[in-house]
């Protein structure tokens, strides 16, 4: 599976799901909310910034956003909401496009970096984040935690969420560090839609130390946008990476 080929027109069409999922006011405000706070009245940079689900509402409250995008047709999508003048976007990966001017925030949301499938391309997303931002400026990472801790010996999958219309699991290679999601969608048919998508995961420790390569320091790490406590039972975090005020 390569991402280029996950991200194509077909999951561009039905990726936005307003009010919804992760469209959902609860899980979208709050982090629109801190990425506005975070930025302190600069420029962000999104990496994977896709449809804009949070580019464009963190335009509009007020914070200048370009996003870089590996998928035309997510971009495609976006314009649909937002012309270029709104919303500037540079069509390339996000461990390598380098896009003009300097910024207070770049942010990556939604476990977007486990899409890089290396541990190389990993270090080098860290190292572009630096490049754009000016000295003291922040980078953003909201990550989900490996749930290895439910795998008993032999098995290779977890199930982690089961609804009337949907049941999500995830197959590990642990030598490797891979995980593919698994996404079995139903409806009032006898048929039911898969979606998946691999991802490399990272430990949080690991995160860390690849942040240092880059030049950055951990600033926090929080378990939401909301400020909860990061703990040992934390399924995800939100990390706040932060380059010297002076370089």
């Amino acid at each position: 599976m390569q991402q280029e080929d996950i991200w194509g027109a077909e999951t561009a069409r039905r990726y936005d799901t307003p009010g919804t999922g992760m469209f959902a006011p609860e899980v979208l405000e709050p982090a629109v909310e801190r990425l506005a706070e975070l930025a302190n009245g600069g420029a962000a940079l999104e990496f994977a910034i896709g449809t804009g689900r949070v580019g464009l509402p963190l335009a509009e409250r007020g914070v200048p956003v370009t996003g870089i995008e590996l998928s035309p047709p997510m971009v495609q999508q976006l314009r649909t909401k937002a012309d270029e003048a709104t919303l500037p976007v540079i069509v390339g990966d996000m461990a390598t496009t380098v896009v003009p001017g300097r910024f207070s925030l770049v942010y990556l949301v939604y476990n977007t970096i486990s899409n890089l499938l290396t541990q190389s391309e990993q270090v080098e997303c860290f190292r572009n984040a630096a490049r754009h931002l000016a000295p003291g400026g922040r980078f953003v990472i909201e990550l989900w935690v490996p749930e290895l801790r439910t795998l008993p010996p032999g098995r290779r999958a977890t199930v982690w969420r089961t609804d009337a219309d949907y049941i999500g699991l995830d197959t590990y290679d642990i030598l490797r560090q891979h995980v593919v999601s698994h996404h079995f969608r139903f409806d009032d048919t006898e048929q039911a839609r898969l979606y998946r998508s691999p991802h490399r995961y990272i430990w949080p420790a690991e995160l860390d130390l690849m942040a240092q390569l880059a030049g950055f320091e951990l600033e926090s790490r929080n378990a939401d946008w909301s400020g909860a406590e990061f703990t040992a039972e934390s399924r995800s975090h939100v990390s706040v990476y932060r380059l010297p005020p002076t370089r």
